[in-house]
C-alpha cells in the first residue's frame, strides 16, 4: 500500500488529460508537494507512473539525523502526524476512478477501431456513446459539410418509423438540428423537455424558449423526455454531422459522463472521417465498374435476360455482357480478371470491349473468340490472367428470321478456367459439362473444344462467377452443391422470371442477411456476377 504524507497534495488536471488522444495515450497525472519537507536528507522515492520522484519519503523511512556528542541539544527528528485513513481512501478512490475511466475509453476506442466500414463504425459509435452518457436510445445523422456525401441516419433502439417521426421535427427546434444547420451558437448539450404548462428559465437545464409543438408531440409518441447531443467534427473534413442520445426521463449526464463522452467523440470523429473517405473511394470504384458494364440488356425475341452485379469493397474485375449479334443471334459472356482495385477494373473494361469486337466478327465460334482474347491479353498485359466464358446463341429456328418456338435454340459454349453454367428447368437442374481448361494468359497457347447444349422452352441458363461460390465460405465442392440445391428449389412462380431466379439464388446461396435484392459493398470482398437467360 502506498503511504503518502498528508501534506502531499494530489492535483489531477483533467484539462491536460483532455489534450491527449486517449485511444493511444495515457492521461497526465501531476502530483506536486504542497510544502517543504522537514527532513531534507530523506532519500528520493523511485519514479513510478503518476508519482513525482521529488516527493519526500514518509516519516518512517527517514533516517534520524546524527547528534553531535559535544552538544546537549536534543536531536531533531521528523514528527509528522499519522496519515488518516479517510484522506488515503479519497486519494485511492480518485486514482482508481481515473484508471477505470481510461480503461473504459481504451476499450471503446479499440472496439471502434475494429469496425471495418462506415455503417458498422456508426453503429459502434452510437452504442459506445449511449453507455458513456447513460442512455439506451439515440441516433446519429451523417451529413458532411463539404456536400460530397454520403448522408445517412442510423438509430439505436429506434426503428425506421421512429427516425421518420424525428425527421419531421423542425431542425431549429432541436439541438442536433441546429448543429446540422451549422449555426454558430450550436454546440449541443442537454435538452430537458419541460412538463406541459411549465416554462423553465435560463439555467434550469431545459429550453429557454417555448418547445415546438411538433417536437413535444414526437417526444410523447416515442417516449423520451430529455436528450444529449454532440457535434461530430473532424480536422480534415470539418463538420461530419451530429449525434443525440435520448433519455426516457428528465435527466442529463453528469460532469464526469460529459467529459468522457467528449473525449470519446473527439477520437471517434477522426475515425469516422477516415471511414467516410474509404466509403467515398469504394463508391467511386463501384460507379466506374457499373459504367464499364452494360447499361441495359438487349431485347432478343424468345429470350428473357436478367443480371445481378456486385462490386466488392476493394473493386474487383468480374464482368458480364450480353450483346446482339448479326442475323438475330445472341452472345452471352461472363469473366473475371485477377487482382482488385482501379487497375483490375480498368483491365476488366479493356477485356470486355475486346471480347465484344471479337464476338461481332466471329461469334459463331466461341473457341476462336477466346483464343483471340487470350492472345491479346498475353501480348498487352503479360502479368495478368483472367477467366472467361462465352456462349453463342443461334437465332430462333436455327436460321435468320426463324420464329420463337420453332425448335429449341442451340447454345455453343467455350470456357477458359471459368465455372460451368447451370441449366435450370422443370424437369432438370444440372451443370453443363464444359471442358476443363486453363485461364487466359496462363499458357503459351490456349485452346479448348466447345460444348453444345439445346435448352428446352421454359428453361434458364445461369452464368455466374466464382465469387458467388467463394462467398459461401464452404469448400468448392460444397459450394457447388449449395448452388445446385438453391437452383433446384426455385419456386414454380419464380421460374418464369430470370430476375426472380437471380434474387432467389442470392438469397439462398449467400449467408443469412447478405443475399437480399441489394448487397451492401461491405458484405463481401468478392465480386458477384449472375447472368440468367430464359428461353421461351
Amino acid at each position: 500500500m502506498l503511504d503518502i504524507a498528508p501534506r502531499v497534495r494530489v492535483d489531477v488536471d483533467s484539462l491536460i488529460a483532455a489534450q491527449h488522444d486517449l485511444g493511444v495515450c495515457d492521461a497526465i497525472w501531476r502530483i506536486a508537494p504542497a510544502g517543504k519537507a522537514d527532513a531534507m536528507s530523506a532519500p528520493h522515492l523511485p519514479k513510478v507512473a503518476g508519482i513525482d520522484p521529488a516527493v519526500t519519503a514518509s516519516p518512517h523511512t527517514v533516517a534520524p539525523t546524527p547528534v553531535p556528542t559535544t552538544t546537549t541539544t536534543t536531536p531533531r527528528t521528523a514528527h509528522a502526524p499519522a496519515q488518516g485513513p479517510a484522506a488515503s481512501s479519497v486519494i485511492q478512490d480518485r486514482l482508481a476512478g481515473m484508471v477505470s475511466d481510461l480503461t473504459t475509453l481504451h476499450e471503446l476506442t479499440e472496439r471502434l477501431a475494429r469496425a471495418c466500414d462506415l455503417t458498422s463504425s456508426l453503429q459502434e459509435f452510437l452504442r459506445a456513446g449511449a453507455s458513456l452518457v447513460g442512455a439506451r436510445r439515440g441516433l446519429i445523422v451523417l451529413e458532411p459539410s463539404d456536400g460530397l456525401g454520403p448522408t445517412t441516419t442510423i438509430g439505436l433502439g429506434l426503428g425506421h418509423a421512429d427516425l421518420g417521426h424525428i425527421e419531421t421535427v423542425p431542425r431549429s427546434a432541436t439541438s442536433h438540428g441546429r448543429i446540422l444547420d451549422g449555426l454558430p451558437d450550436a454546440h449541443g448539450g442537454s435538452e430537458v423537455l419541460p412538463e406541459p404548462g411549465t416554462n423553465p428559465g435560463p439555467g434550469a437545464g431545459g429550453h429557454t424558449t417555448p418547445v415546438d409543438p411538433r417536437h413535444r408531440e414526437v417526444a410523447a409518441r416515442l417516449g423520451y423526455a430529455a436528450s444529449y447531443s454532440l457535434p461530430l467534427t473532424a480536422e480534415a473534413i470539418g463538420r461530419l454531422g451530429a449525434a443525440v442520445w435520448l433519455y426516457d426521463e428528465q435527466a442529463e449526464p453528469s460532469d464526469r459522463q460529459r467529459d468522457l463522452a467528449g473525449l470519446y467523440v473527439r477520437h471517434a470523429a477522426e475515425h469516422l472521417a477516415r471511414m467516410l473517405e474509404v466509403e467515398r473511394a469504394r463508391s467511386s470504384l463501384a460507379i466506374v465498374a457499373e459504367e464499364l458494364l452494360p447499361s441495359r440488356l438487349p431485347r432478343i425475341p424468345g429470350v428473357q435476360l436478367a443480371a445481378r452485379h456486385h462490386t466488392g469493397p476493394h473493386g474487383g474485375g468480374d464482368w458480364y455482357d450480353a450483346l446482339p449479334l448479326p442475323e438475330g443471334a445472341l452472345g452471352l459472356a461472363v469473366g473475371s480478371v485477377t487482382g482488385s482495385g482501379p487497375s483490375a477494373i480498368a483491365a476488366m473494361g479493356r477485356l470486355r470491349a475486346s471480347l465484344r469486337a471479337y464476338a461481332v466478327m466471329e461469334g459463331e465460334d466461341p473457341v476462336a473468340v477466346l483464343s483471340d482474347l487470350e492472345l491479346l491479353l498475353r501480348l498487352t498485359e503479360p502479368a495478368r490472367s483472367a477467366t472467361a466464358l462465352f456462349a453463342y446463341c443461334e437465332p430462333a429456328g436455327g436460321q435468320a428470321g426463324g420464329r420463337p418456338g420453332d425448335r429449341g435454340r442451340k447454345l455453343i459454349l467455350a470456357g477458359a478456367g471459368h465455372t460451368p453454367p447451370l441449366l435450370i428447368g422443370e424437369r432438370r437442374t444440372e451443370y453443363v459439362e464444359t471442358t476443363l481448361s486453363a485461364p487466359l494468359g496462363m499458357l503459351s497457347c490456349w485452346e479448348a473444344p466447345s460444348v453444345e447444349i439445346e435448352p428446352a422452352p421454359g428453361e434458364t441458363v445461369l452464368l455466374y462467377t466464382d465469387g458467388l461460390l467463394r462467398r459461401t465460405g464452404d469448400p468448392m465442392d460444397r459450394a457447388y452443391a449449395r448452388l445446385h440445391a438453391a437452383a433446384a428449389g426455385i419456386p414454380r412462380s419464380a421460374r418464369e422470371d430470370p430476375a426472380a431466379i437471380c434474387d432467389h439464388i442470392l438469397r439462398t446461396v449467400l449467408p443469412d442477411g447478405e443475399g437480399g435484392g441489394g448487397i451492401s459493398p461491405a458484405d463481401t470482398s468478392e465480386d458477384i456476377v449472375l447472368l440468367a437467360a430464359r428461353f421461351e
